[in-house]
């Protein structure tokens, strides 16, 4: 099935970024020591979930150990909630979580248009773009680090929505869209992004889809995306092993 085919893409994307082997097993989640994991900031948990299955890193031992006894027995979709896992583990911080979708062939439902334009990813205008919107929303695009060009749509001569991928392990080809705040609700998110999931494909990469905020879930989801997973990064509070030491 090609969802399967996707799953398994998918899986083995995200066990390559964990960086030491790690399997995704519908049993229990799979916990593995990985300092260097890229499925987290360093230092830091990530917990990953892929269909009915998890796996998680940890930057030593005795996180792994915590980890492992802490999350085992909760349901899948439960190791990717903050409030389940704040409610069995000590943590300080916390990213996302963050919808993981992707794209095939098949499944694509691009919206085209004449309007849309290829620019290096590079040029100066794009960086204006970044810079025009909010930090938070630059930051969350990840529109600087594309290693495709840049499918862009301007008013006049600004850019007001860009897209474009970056070159992830495993063949797969991860989406960045931006539009910029004032140009919002014309679906120009939708367009741009067609040209980069189009070239994406062209390729022969899979195009995965990573999001926090509603509105680009929803424009994943409009160009046929399928939400297979989600994303969790974690810091556990530092314990004092002197603690209640007189």
């Amino acid at each position: 099935m090609v969802g399967d085919a996707l799953l398994e893409h998918a899986q083995r994307l995200w066990a390559t970024l964990a960086a030491t082997p790690v399997t995704f097993t519908t049993s229990a989640i799979e916990v593995v020591v990985s300092p260097r994991s890229l499925l987290c900031p360093p230092g830091w948990v990530g917990i990953v979930v892929m269909g009915n299955a998890a796996i998680a890193t940890a930057p030593d031992d005795s996180a792994a150990e915590i980890v492992q006894q802490t999350l085992n027995g909760l349901p899948p979709a439960a190791m990717t909630d903050p409030a389940a896992v704040r409610a069995r583990l000590p943590i300080s911080d916390i990213l996302g979580p963050a919808t993981l979708a992707y794209c095939d062939r098949a499944g694509f439902q691009p919206r085209e248009s004449s309007d849309v334009q290829m620019s290096p990813a590079d040029h100066a205008d794009v960086a204006t773009l970044l810079a025009r919107v909010p930090a938070e929303d630059a930051a969350e695009s990840g529109l600087d680090e594309i290693t495709s060009p840049a499918f862009v749509v301007r008013s006049g001569s600004e850019i007001i929505a860009a897209a474009g991928y970056r070159a992830w392990p495993s063949d797969t080809a991860h989406l960045s869209v931006l539009t910029d705040p004032v140009a919002r609700g014309r679906g120009l998110a939708r367009i741009v992004a067609t040209a980069a999931v189009a070239a994406a494909l062209q390729a022969d990469l899979l195009p995965q889809w990573r999001a926090r905020p509603a509105a680009s879930r929803r424009v994943a989801q409009a160009l046929g995306f399928s939400e297979l997973g989600s994303q969790l990064s974690i810091r556990l509070t530092p314990v004092d092993s002197h603690a209640g030491r007189p």
